[in-house]
C-alpha cells in the first residue's frame, strides 16, 4: 500500500473499477482498495443479469422532477446498457457476454397492463424496441404458464458477472491503476487539500477520495469508513441457485431465445439459463434478514419449481448471495459530502449501473465530463434514527409477499 495516492477509490466492485480504468485513461493516479478481495461483494455473485435500467427508467418520476427531469434521468440510466456493451468491447473483456434481451412476465393481469402503459415510453427512452407477449402466447417467451403475458425488452443481456470483474480489474491494472486487496478502510477525514485515510494495515494520504462501496457501506459491526452514506443505503442480500446440468433441450423449451427473465412481483424473481445453456440460474429474495445460501437454497428452488413444475425434482449444485444497495428514493446516485465523492445505489441492477456510475463519477472528478449527469448532484435522502441497519427489512418484505399474494388471489 502506498503511503499517498492521487485517487483512493474505497470499494473494488464494478463502481471502483470502472472510475480507476476511466480515472487512468486520463491520466490520473489511482489506487483502488477493498476490505476483502477485489471484486468479492456483489459484483462477481450476483445474477449475470444487464438491464437496460428499465426498473428506474419510470414515467412517476415525474411527480419529483417534473417531466424533462424524469425523462432526463431515464435516459440517464439506461444509458448504462450501451456503456457496459462498449467496455466489454473496448477492453476485451471475456465475460460470456450476450444481448438476449428481457422478458417480464406479469404476476397478474393489472401488472401486465402496467408494463403495456410503460412499454412505449421505455422503448423511447432506451432506443431499443419492447413488445407485449399475451398470456395466450406466453410459451413463445417463457416455458411456463405461471405467469400473465408480459414485455420483452431488447435492451438486456446476460454475462458471467465474475469474469466480468476479474476482466475490468485486470482492465484497471493494465491502464495503471494500483489494487489493494485485504485492507479494510476505517475512516477518512480532512488534511490540507487532501485527505488522511486509516486503514487495518496503517495511513496513508490521498488528493481525492471516492467511496464506491453500494451494499458494503457499514460492516457487519456497524463501523463505516462513510457513515453519512451508510445511513441513506439500505443493503439487501439477493440469494442465487444454480441447478445441476440439465436434460438437452430443456434449456430451449423453458427459455425460448434464451432471453433473461424478470417478473413483476414486490419480492420478485430473477431468471436465466447459465452462459453455456446447461443451467437455470434464479434468484430472489429468499429471505429479509441475514441468512446463508445454504438455508436460502431450498427456498429459491420450491420457488422455481412453482414457474418450472419439470424441475421439482433437479438437483443443485450452487447457492450463493452478495449486497445489493437501494435508497430510500429508488434512484442510483453520484455526488460530493464534505469532500468525498461516492457512487452508489444501483436498485438490485448494478452490472450496467454501478460501472456507468463509476464511469460518471470518474469523469466528475477529473473535470472531464463534457454534460450534465442527471443523477448527479440529487438530494440522497434519509429517515430519521437510521443508521445502515435494515433492522425493518423482515417487516416490509413480509408485508410486500402478503401484498403479492393478495394481488394474486384478487386476479
Amino acid at each position: 500500500m502506498p503511503d499517498r495516492t492521487a485517487v483512493a477509490i474505497i470499494g473494488g466492485g464494478y463502481a471502483g473499477l470502472s472510475a480507476a480504468l476511466t480515472l487512468r485513461r486520463l491520466g490520473h493516479e489511482v489506487t483502488v482498495l477493498d476490505a476483502e478481495r477485489i471484486g468479492w461483494g456483489a459484483s462477481s455473485r450476483n445474477g449475470g443479469m444487464v438491464s437496460g435500467g428499465i426498473k428506474v427508467a419510470a414515467k412517476s418520476l415525474s411527480s419529483a422532477y417534473g417531466e424533462e427531469g424524469a425523462r432526463r434521468i431515464a435516459e440517464s440510466v439506461t444509458a448504462s446498457f450501451p456503456f457496459l456493451e462498449e467496455t466489454i468491447a473496448r477492453e476485451g473483456i471475456d465475460c460470456d457476454y450476450v444481448r438476449c434481451g428481457r422478458f417480464m412476465p406479469a404476476w397478474t393481469p393489472r401488472h401486465y397492463d402496467g408494463l403495456a402503459a410503460r412499454a412505449g415510453y421505455l422503448a423511447e427512452v432506451t432506443g431499443m424496441p419492447t413488445r407485449m407477449v399475451p398470456r395466450a402466447r406466453q410459451r413463445e417467451a417463457l416455458g411456463s404458464d405461471h405467469y400473465h403475458g408480459g414485455m420483452i425488452a431488447d435492451a438486456g443481456g446476460s454475462l458471467h458477472p465474475g469474469k466480468y470483474a476479474r476482466g475490468l480489474a485486470k482492465a484497471a491494472e493494465a491502464a495503471g491503476a494500483r489494487l489493494v486487496d485485504g485492507v479494510r478502510v476505517q475512516a477518512t477525514r480532512p488534511e490540507g487539500n487532501g485527505f488522511r485515510i486509516a486503514t487495518s494495515a496503517g495511513e496513508f494520504t490521498a488528493d481525492a477520495v471516492l467511496m464506491a462501496t453500494n451494499g458494503y457501506t457499514r460492516g457487519t459491526d456497524g463501523s463505516s469508513a462513510m457513515p453519512w452514506l451508510a445511513k441513506r443505503m439500505i443493503p439487501v442480500g439477493s440469494y442465487i441457485i444454480a441447478t445441476e446440468p440439465l436434460e438437452p433441450g430443456l434449456i430451449d423449451r423453458l427459455f425460448p431465445e434464451r432471453r433473461t427473465m424478470s417478473d413483476t412481483k414486490r419480492v420478485l424473481n430473477y431468471f436465466r439459463p447459465s452462459p453455456d445453456g446447461s443451467r437455470v440460474i434464479w434468484g430472489g429474495r429468499a429471505s429479509f434478514g441475514p441468512t446463508t445460501p445454504g438455508i436460502a437454497a431450498p427456498v429459491l428452488h420450491a420457488t422455481m419449481a412453482e414457474v418450472f413444475p419439470e424441475l421439482a425434482k433437479v438437483k443443485l449444485t450452487h447457492a450463493w448471495t452478495g449486497n445489493v444497495a437501494f435508497t430510500f428514493d429508488f434512484l442510483p446516485h453520484i455526488g460530493v459530502e464534505d469532500g468525498v465523492h461516492y457512487a452508489a445505489g444501483c436498485q438490485g441492477s448494478g452490472v450496467a449501473m454501478a460501472s456507468w456510475l463509476g464511469h460518471q463519477v470518474a469523469l466528475k472528478m477529473a473535470g472531464a465530463g463534457n454534460s450534465d449527469f442527471a443523477l448527479d448532484g440529487l438530494k440522497v435522502p434519509t429517515v430519521p434514527g437510521y443508521t445502515g441497519d435494515p433492522w425493518f427489512l423482515p417487516m416490509v418484505g413480509g408485508w410486500y409477499r402478503l401484498r403479492d399474494r393478495l394481488d394474486r388471489l384478487a386476479a
